[in-house]
């Protein structure tokens, strides 16, 4: 049994991404375990989370930085160590980490003995070409005195690269909020996306290449061969990360195919959706197209199954390690053909109704609560105790105190 911890949860943006939803999401379900849990985020807009969380929230004051990704990436880091400045800011019994971001400032506070130590959830590992955020993502891996992952995909990644052990926790979704009944603001948002007789297939996370959108199209450009009256809606797209090249490829990619991009257009691209809408959106697609080529769990799939959405996945880790046959289709996620030949075979009737009831049943087998309580075997370890004698740092300790700058 853990007595009642005092958690700071610390992710990178108020926006809805994967990361930022697992981190409100865990914090209402360790409040409903009997703790307190406090989610931060820096926020330049002033206007908080983009959904009303039932756990403490802070907005972290930030600045607004229009420069590269390395100097926003900095400047988020000074904006979270200008919050934890002082002890009376750092009263927690356990600080948490979801980010690298938060992940660095977590790191520089335990250097300066604000802090005796953090958790980090690593969802998932970047490919950076820049130096700078390629060491601030290590930093923010090594550093840690524990680390998590969502998947056993991920935990093998730690183990192989860093020769780090992770903690396996999951994820979940809201089976209150995802739901399988229509609502009347469902017709109302297929009028303001202009959707026709359809069918309707969902891409979530904007123009960005671990989504694999660029073949997304490129499947929806064949489909429209045999099926001109479908239609694509991209949804999301909020990222630290500078994709505006990948962008461009997409972009192109529709010009050369003649999809017109618009509401009542073949391709509809929301960007970030209102999350009142997201239930909605999910119910109002026919499928959701999700070959992912680099995920950490995938948490739109699992809210897609909530809402009784057939779901197309990659025939890869992390969705293979909780997707059994028959409960989604699964694709090569590099060939278009196949992908849209998925496309089509998810609208067979006999076909939707198993994936239906298969994905209902995955997304009950995730609850929030049940995440949760995966965590507290971790943060019990790092609960501080009697002050230990000091010892000399050895191994990837010493490497890491001289390797990165203690302020990094």
């Amino acid at each position: 049994m853990v007595d009642r911890l005092r958690i700071a949860i610390l992710t990178h943006s108020t926006n809805p991404r994967g990361g930022v939803v697992h981190a409100l999401a865990l914090g209402e379900a360790l409040c409903n375990l009997g703790h307190e849990a406090v989610v931060h985020a820096p926020d330049p807009t002033g206007r908080g989370f983009f959904r009303d969380a039932r756990c403490p929230v802070v907005s972290v004051a930030a600045k607004p930085v229009n420069e590269p990704t390395v100097a926003l990436v900095r400047s988020r880091i000074a904006d979270y160590l200008s919050h934890f400045s002082t002890p009376a800011a750092c009263d927690f019994d356990i600080f948490h980490a979801h980010c690298s971001i938060s992940g660095n400032a977590l790191a520089t506070l335990t250097r300066r003995r604000l802090i005796p130590s953090f958790v980090r959830t690593v969802h998932h590992i970047d490919t950076l070409t820049d130096p700078q955020l390629r060491q601030w993502q290590e930093r923010a891996i090594v550093d840690a005195g524990r680390l998590l992952c969502v998947s056993r995909t991920w935990a093998a990644t730690l183990a192989a690269e860093y020769g780090a052990q992770a903690d396996v926790v999951g994820n979940g979704v809201d089976g209150s909020v995802y739901t399988p009944e229509p609502e009347p603001g469902d017709a109302e948002l297929r009028v303001r996306l202009g959707l026709g007789t359809g069918p309707v297939y969902l891409s979530v996370g904007g123009f960005e290449a671990r989504k694999n959108t660029l073949t997304i199209i490129e499947a929806f450009a064949r489909l429209r061969r045999h099926i001109p009256t479908a239609q694509l809606i991209v949804a999301g797209g909020a990222s630290l990360l500078d994709h505006a090249g990948y962008e461009a490829r997409c972009c192109a990619a529709l010009e050369r195919e003649g999809l017109e991009v618009g509401p009542g257009k073949p391709v509809i691209r929301t960007g970030p959706m209102a999350q009142g809408d997201m239930p909605g959106l999910y119910r109002i697609a026919d499928t959701l197209v999700f070959p992912s080529l680099n995920e950490g769990y995938g948490l739109c799939v699992l809210e897609a199954m909530a809402c009784g959405t057939p779901v197309i996945v990659s025939a890869r880790p992390p969705f293979t390690e909780y997707l059994a046959p028959g409960e989604a289709l699964s694709v090569e996620p590099d060939d278009p053909e196949v992908i849209a030949a998925a496309m089509e075979t998810s609208l067979d009737p006999a076909r939707r109704v198993r994936l239906r009831a298969g994905g209902l049943d995955v997304a009950r087998s995730h609850a929030w609560d049940a995440c949760a309580a995966r965590h507290l075997t971790t943060y019990a370890s790092l609960v501080p105790g009697p002050a230990p004698v000091a010892t000399i740092a050895t191994g990837s300790a010493a490497w890491n105190t001289t390797r990165i700058p203690g302020d990094a």
